[in-house]
C-alpha cells in the first residue's frame, strides 16, 4: 500500500531559498517599529584606558538626540554573564558591562549611548561625546601577557591568567616520552580569526510599561538562552518578562550565539525612554567588538616508534580570550578542543594543558567549529612533523594509528564521553583513491626535477558534535551546570497539515527543508504538508539553539521522538473509529488501516479532525494530535573523515595555488546530499581561507590592523578549485536516525590539508614547519632560508 516517496536522503532544494534570494527575508534591520529611536556606540580608541570623565553637552545639543548615557546610568543591571565556567575560572571572571565603566580593555570597548531620532544623527552626534582617557600599558599577546612585567589587565586573575586546565595522564605522558624512540617537537599558532558573518549583529527593544514586559528583536543563534540570561542574569526580572525573537539571520559561524552589550543596553534605553530603540553595528564595529575565534599559542611534542606506533602526546596551549570572558569562551579551549586533541588515533599515553590568558583585544569565542578546529590542526600537523622525522609516507602512518573499529566505543583517556562509532580506514582509501594518491606522489617526484613544487596533504580527522549531554556538559567545570537538551513540538491541524516547532534555529543550514523531510518519512505525510517554525521565545518550546552541529542529532532526534508520540496517539484513535484493536492498526502514508483490510482506512485529517472535535474519543485521552518533546542525549555524536588537497607553489613568488580539494566525509546517515555537500563546501572555504589568508593582527598599541574588509583577507571564489566530496556511512547508535553532524567538518578537516600540503612541496627547502596562514611572503622567506616564515 505504500505510495508516498521516501524523503530522507533526497537531495532537494531548499524550501527557505525563494524567500532569501528573491529578497523577502526579515532581518534584523528590517524591523522597524513605531516611535522607535537609533542608538550608536562610543568606542574607546585606546586598548587600554582609564576613562577620567565624558562630557556629552555637545552631543545633546544636537537636534533630534533624545539622550546620551554611560556605564554608570546603567549600574542598575549587572554584567554580562559567562555562562559556559569550564576550567574552574569563577574566581576570575571578568565579562563587560552594557558599557564599560572606569577603564577601556580593548579597541571598541564601549565607552557612551547616544540615543537619537535617526541613526544618522545618532552617528554624528557620536563624534561629539568627549571622552577624557588616561592610556595605560598594552598587551595583545598570549604569551606576552603571562610573562613577568606585564600589564595586569584584571585584579583578580594573577598574571593575567583566566584558568589553568589539564586533561589526560601527566606523569604517564611524560614516561612514555622520555621512553620514546622518536621524539618530535613544535611551536604551533592558531592564528585570530574574525567570522565575518554577512550580517551583522544588532538587536531591536521595545519594552511595554503596562505589563513590565520586554520584546527583544535580536540577531541571535539561541534565542531562548538568551532570554535566560538577560532576565535572569543581567536584569534580574522573570524570565516570563522577556520574549525574545530571531527574525533571518545573515549567517553567524558561532559568532552570534553570544550575550552582547547590545542586547542590554537597548533593553535598558528602551525601558528608561519608554521608546523602541534599534541598534546595528557596522562591519568596522563587528570586527573590533564582536567576537572573534582561535588565537592559541601551543608547545606541542609526540613521540613514538620507528615503525610508525604514536606512543605520546604531551599539549601545552595558551588561549588568548581577549580583554573580557565572552559567554561560552573558557569551554572552547578546554571541554572542546583539549578533550578530543588525540584525533582519529589511539595513543596510549596523552596529556593537554590549557591557560587562558586575558589581553587587551576582543573577545574570543566560538567560532565555526569551535575548538574541534584548533585539536585536528594540531595533531594532524604533528603526525605529519612525525611521519617525516621517521621517513614514512603520512598516510601509512595515519593507517597504522587508527582507532580500530572493534574498538568503538572508544575512549580517549582524555575525559570526554566515548567517541560514539567510527571506521577510519575506508574514508582515507576512498579520499585516497579519488585523488590518485600514488600518481600524483609519481608526478611529484619528477616534477621536483624539473623545479617545480607539487604538495600533498592529508587530515583525518573527528569531531565532537551534538553537544547536549546532560551527563557530560551539566557537571560541574566542564559545561555551564545544565545539559543542552533539545525541544520540539508536533502539532496537527483538523485539516492533516503538521506544523512543527523547534528550539533549534536554522540560519542557513537548512533545517526547515530536513526537519520537514524527517516529519514527511516518520508520519507519511507529503513532504509540502509540513510547515516548520522557529526563533520566537513566545511560540515555541525552550531549546538551546544551533550551534556545535548539534541541530539533527539532538532537535531533529526531539522531533521523531514527538512525531512516534503524535503517531501512537493517532493509531490508538484510529482503533476506536475503526472499531479494531490498537495492535491490528497499521501505519502507512499518513493512512491508519486495519491490518488485512486496507479498504478500512483513516486519513491522518480524518483522525486529527476526530481528535479536535473530540466527542468520541478513547476513554482517558486528551483531544488533539499536539506533542512535545524534551530529548537529552545519551552521548554526543562523531563524524569523521578524510580530506586531501593538493598544492602548487610558484618558485618565483611563493604563490600556493589550491589545484584539487577531495574531501571524504563520514557524517552519519545523510537526511539531504544537497545540503551536506553545501555545508561541506562553506566549510572547506574557510578553513582553506585559515590556511592561506586569513589572520586577524593586532599592533603592539592594541589597534586592530585588519579592521576592515580592506585589510582582513576573506577568501575570493578564484582561491578554491572545484571541491570533490564522497562519503562513508557509519550510523551513530546514540540517536535513531543514525546521523552525526556535518555544519563544521568542512572546517575542522581543511586549513591542515592545506598547510600539510604547503610544507609537503616545502620539503626539498628543508621547511618542516610553517605557520599559517601561508601567504606567498611566507612562503617565499621559507624557500630562502628566512625564518619569518618558518616560525613566525
Amino acid at each position: 500500500m505504500t505510495t508516498t516517496t521516501k524523503m530522507i536522503g533526497q537531495a532537494i532544494k531548499r524550501r527557505e531559498d525563494p524567500k532569501l534570494i528573491t529578497g523577502q527575508g526579515q532581518f534584523l534591520d528590517d524591523v522597524k517599529l513605531t516611535g522607535m529611536l537609533h542608538a550608536v556606540v562610543v568606542r574607546s580608541p585606546y586598548a587600554h584606558a582609564t576613562i577620567k570623565g565624558i562630557d556629552a553637552s555637545k552631543a545633546l545639543a544636537l537636534p533630534g538626540v533624545v539622550a546620551v548615557f554611560t556605564g554608570e546610568d546603567m549600574s542598575d543591571i549587572n554584567p554580562l554573564p559567562c555562562a559556559w565556567a569550564a576550567g574552574k575560572v569563577d574566581n576570575n571572571l571578568n565579562t563587560p558591562r552594557a558599557l564599560a565603566v572606569g577603564k577601556a580593555m580593548h579597541v571598541g570597548d564601549g565607552v557612551a549611548l547616544v540615543v537619537a531620532e535617526d541613526r544618522y544623527i545618532a552617528r554624528d552626534a557620536a563624534d561629539l561625546v568627549e571622552v577624557d582617557y588616561e592610556p595605560l600599558a598594552v598587551v595583545v599577546d598570549a604569551k606576552k601577557a603571562t610573562e613577568p612585567g606585564a600589564p595586569q589587565l584584571h585584579e583578580n586573575a594573577p598574571s593575567n591568567i583566566v584558568m589553568d586546565w589539564e586533561c589526560g595522564d601527566r606523569e604517564k605522558t611524560d614516561a612514555a616520552i622520555a621512553a620514546a624512540e622518536v621524539t618530535v617537537r613544535e611551536q604551533i599558532v592558531n592564528q585570530r580569526l574574525i567570522p565575518t558573518p554577512m550580517e551583522t549583529r544588532g538587536s531591536v527593544a521595545r519594552y511595554e510599561p503596562a505589563t513590565g514586559e520586554f520584546t527583544v528583536w535580536m540577531t541571535s543563534q539561541a534565542p531562548h538562552v538568551m532570554r535566560l540570561l538577560l532576565a535572569a542574569f543581567v536584569f534580574g526580572i522573570p524570565e516570563t518578562s522577556v520574549r525574545c525573537i530571531s527574525p533571518n539571520i545573515g549567517g553567524g559561524f558561532g559568532q552570534k550565539i553570544f550575550v552582547y552589550a547590545d542586547m542590554a543596553f537597548t533593553m535598558w534605553a528602551a525601558r528608561k525612554l519608554g521608546r523602541p530603540v534599534k541598534f546595528v553595528e557596522d562591519r568596522a564595529e563587528n570586527y573590533q567588538s564582536s567576537t572573534h575565534g582561535r588565537d592559541h599559542i601551543t608547545d606541542v611534542e609526540i613521540a613514538g616508534t620507528r615503525d610508525g606506533r604514536i606512543t605520546g602526546l604531551r599539549i601545552d596551549t595558551l588561549a588568548n580570550l581577549g580583554g573580557y570572558l565572552s559567554t561560552i569562551a573558557p569551554g572552547i579551549p578546554t571541554t572542546l578542543y583539549g578533550r578530543i586533541t588525540t584525533g582519529v588515533y589511539k595513543i596510549p599515553a596523552a596529556h593537554c594543558r590549557v591557560r587562558g590568558v586575558y589581553t587587551n583585544t576582543a573577545m574570543v569565542d566560538a567560532y565555526r567549529g569551535a575548538g574541534r578546529p584548533e585539536a585536528s590542526y594540531l595533531i594532524e600537523r604533528m603526525v605529519d612533523r612525525f611521519a617525516a622525522e621517521i621517513g614514512m609516507d603520512p598516510a601509512e602512518v595515519r593507517r597504522r594509528n587508527f582507532i580500530p573499529p572493534e574498538d568503538f566505543p572508544y575512549s580517549n583517556g582524555m575525559g570526554l564521553l566515548p567517541y560514539d562509532s567510527g571506521n577510519y580506514g575506508p574514508a582515507l582509501d576512498r579520499a585516497l583513491q579519488i585523488v590518485g594518491y600514488d600518481a600524483l606522489r609519481a608526478e611529484q617526484a619528477e616534477a621536483r626535477k624539473q623545479g617545480r613544487y607539487l604538495g600533498i596533504g592529508l587530515s583525518s580527522y573527528v569531531e565532537i558534535c551534538g553537544v547536549a549531554p546532560s551527563a557530560w556538559i551539566g557537571l560541574p567545570g566542564e559545561g555551564w551546570g545544565a545539559g543542552l537538551w533539545e525541544s520540539a513540538n508536533v502539532r496537527v491541524h483538523l485539516t492533516g497539515k503538521v506544523v512543527v516547532t523547534t528550539g533549534s534555529l536554522p540560519h542557513g543550514q537548512g533545517l526547515e527543508t530536513t526537519f520537514a523531510q524527517i516529519v514527511a518519512d516518520e508520519l507519511g505525510v507529503p513532504y509540502d504538508d509540513v510547515v516548520v517554525e522557529w526563533g520566537d521565545t513566545s511560540g515555541t518550546p525552550f531549546g538551546f539553539g544551533t550551534y556545535g552541529s548539534r541541530s539533527l542529532a539532538v532537535g531533529g532526534t526531539a522531533i521523531v521522538k514527538t512525531v512516534a508520540k503524535v503517531r501512537e496517539k493517532a493509531k490508538l484513535l484510529a482503533a476506536h473509529m475503526l472499531e479494531a484493536r490498537v495492535e491490528d492498526i497499521v501505519w502507512e502514508d499518513g493512512k491508519a488501516f486495519v491490518k488485512g483490510s486496507p479498504d478500512q482506512v483513516k486519513t491522518l485529517g480524518d483522525i486529527a479532525l476526530q481528535a479536535a472535535v473530540a466527542y468520541s474519543l478513547p476513554e482517558g485521552m486528551e483531544p488533539s494530535l499536539d506533542e512535545t518533546t524534551y530529548y537529552d542525549p545519551p552521548n554526543c555524536t562523531f563524524p569523521f573523515g578524510t580530506h586531501v588537497a593538493v598544492v602548487d607553489i610558484d618558485a618565483d613568488t611563493g604563490a600556493v595555488s589550491l589545484r584539487r580539494y577531495v574531501a571524504v566525509d563520514d557524517v552519519g546517515t545523510v537526511i539531504n546530499p544537497l545540503i551536506v555537500d553545501g555545508q561541506l563546501h562553506g566549510g572547506i572555504a574557510q578553513g582553506v581561507a585559515q590556511a592561506l589568508t586569513e589572520g586577524a593582527i593586532y599592533d603592539d598599541d592594541g589597534q586592530l590592523v585588519t579592521g576592515s574588509l580592506l585589510e582582513y583577507a576573506v577568501p575570493k571564489a578564484s582561491l578554491f578549485p572545484q571541491f570533490e566530496t564522497d562519503r562513508t556511512v557509519t550510523r551513530s547508535p546514540v540517536n535513531p536516525l543514525g546521523v552525526k553532524g556535518a555544519g563544521e567538518a568542512g572546517t575542522i578537516a581543511s586549513a591542515q590539508a592545506v598547510m600539510n600540503a604547503v610544507i609537503d612541496a616545502l620539503q626539498p627547502f628543508g621547511v618542516k614547519h610553517l605557520q599559517m596562514p601561508a601567504t606567498s611572503e611566507r612562503v617565499w622567506n621559507a624557500m630562502h632560508g628566512g625564518t619569518r616564515g618558518a616560525r613566525s
